[in-house]
Parts: structure tokens; C-alpha cells; sequence
């Protein structure tokens, strides 16, 4: 919603913007410009909790859409004793897990609700505004995500999911735990169990390409063997 409009019999906040709790009360009175105005604030963290869980781009914005439409037709049901976006995220994880299971994507859909040890928290990490990049630059660190990506979806569900909230979207350990409805301890633990995996997997790949760093294929030597057998003749020839 572009901040110069205002909700139809509304008036406006200073700051052109309503809260969650004005939305929420706009939408359930049918307003679909409000009910637009909170998915687009909330879409990139809900997509990516859905993407954790599904590992396709496509069938996350699926599920989102899905978990939208299921919200919406409650929205009565929304008491305001939790965060919205708590409310949110658990409707687009239930959609997630059942679109996970009926698709089969995973051969074995670990409970998110799984109890496990306690163990210390990982760090979080502070998204800055990166300077500009150069075209190779952009690329590295394009090709970079979709190592980190795919290493993500290598984790088992459960991790990957607190992952995924937790590092990427930056949750505190108590709203990845009301969320997932686990306690915090088991927040904890996966999500350094996650970063412990991610780390081990990385240094493999890391490993593996060490080893073709600098390579000298076949092309390199007959190149080079040429080039030197070339330069004798000639020198040969020259009296």
C-alpha cells in the first residue's frame, strides 16, 4: 500500500502507517487493501519459513498462499494475545507440513515438536547494507547463496527450520520457540546442532575443492608443450 493512501474511513497515522493490531481489525471488517498491507510486510520472513520447510520456491509460495487465505477466513480467531506474527507463522508451518506431507517431499517428516537436549545458543547475525559490488562480485556471491542454499536443504526438517528462523530471519530464541511450540532449550540445541552440520558440510565441499584449485588439465600441457616445442624448432633454424 503506497504510504500516501488511506484506508477508507480511517484516518491515517502520523507515521502513514497502521500497526498489525489496525490492519488486522480493517480485514476483518472485509478491507482487502489492509489485509494487503499485511501480507507485504510480512511476506519475505513467511516465505522463508515456508521454504525451509518445503525446499522448493514454488511450493513454498504455494503453501504462503494457502496459509493466507486460511488466515484470512479466521481472522476472528486472532484473540491479539500473541504476536501477529507468531499467529501467522504457525498457520503457514501447519499449511507447510501438510503440503510436505501429502506431497511426500521428505521420506520421513521429522516432528517439529521433537524434544531433545539443551544446549548454549549460537550468535546471530546483522544484516547490513552491502556496498556495491562488481558484475564478478555479484556473481561469486550469487553462486556463494546457492551453495549455503542447498546445504540448508541438506539439513533434516527440523533444523533447518529453526535455521532458518533463527539466522536468517533473526528470531529471538523465544519467538522461534512460540512459534514452533517447542521449549527454548530445544531452540537452542538445533539451532547449533544446524550451524554444527551446516559447518561440517561446508568444510567438506571446501575440501573437495581445494584439490582442483590451480588445476593443470591435459589442455594446460599440451598448450604449454607446444608452445616450448615451437620456440626450439624455431630457435633451431636460426642460424
Amino acid at each position: 500500500m503506497n504510504s500516501a493512501e488511506t484506508l477508507p474511513g480511517t484516518q491515517q497515522p502520523s507515521n502513514g502507517a497502521l500497526d498489525d493490531a489496525g490492519l488486522v481489525l480493517r480485514a476483518g471488517d472485509g478491507d482487502l487493501g489492509a489485509f494487503e498491507a499485511l501480507m507485504r510486510k510480512h511476506n519475505a520472513a513467511l516465505f522463508r519459513v515456508a521454504r525451509s520447510i518445503l525446499k522448493d520456491e514454488a511450493d513454498a509460495e504455494d503453501a504462503l498462499q494457502e496459509a493466507y487465505l486460511s488466515a484470512f477466513r479466521h481472522l476472528d480467531d486472532f484473540k491479539g494475545q500473541a504476536r501477529l506474527s507468531t499467529w501467522l507463522t504457525r498457520i503457514v508451518i501447519n499449511q507447510s507440513l501438510g503440503q510436505l506431507r501429502v506431497r511426500k517431499k521428505d521420506s520421513v517428516v521429522v516432528a517439529l515438536d521433537e524434544h531433545t537436549g539443551a544446549a548454549h545458543d549460537g550468535g546471530e547475525t546483522n544484516s547490513q547494507e552491502r556496498p556495491e559490488e562488481s558484475p564478478e562480485g555479484q556473481a561469486m556471491r550469487g553462486q556463494m547463496r546457492l551453495l549455503l542454499e542447498r546445504k540448508i536443504d541438506e539439513l533434516p526438517l527440523a533444523f533447518r527450520t529453526v535455521f532458518v528462523m533463527r539466522e536468517v530471519q533473526e528470531m529471538t530464541v523465544d519467538e522461534t520457540s512460540e512459534c514452533l511450540a517447542v521449549p527454548p532449550a530445544t531452540v537452542r540445541t538445533r539451532f547449533f546442532r544446524a550451524r554444527s552440520m551446516l559447518r561440517e558440510s561446508l568444510a567438506r565441499e571446501f575440501d573437495l575443492a581445494t584439490g582442483d584449485v590451480f588445476s593443470f588439465g591435459g589442455a594446460h600441457c599440451d598448450r604449454i608443450v607446444a608452445a616450448v616445442l615451437a620456440r626450439l624448432s624455431a630457435a633451431a633454424k636460426t642460424p
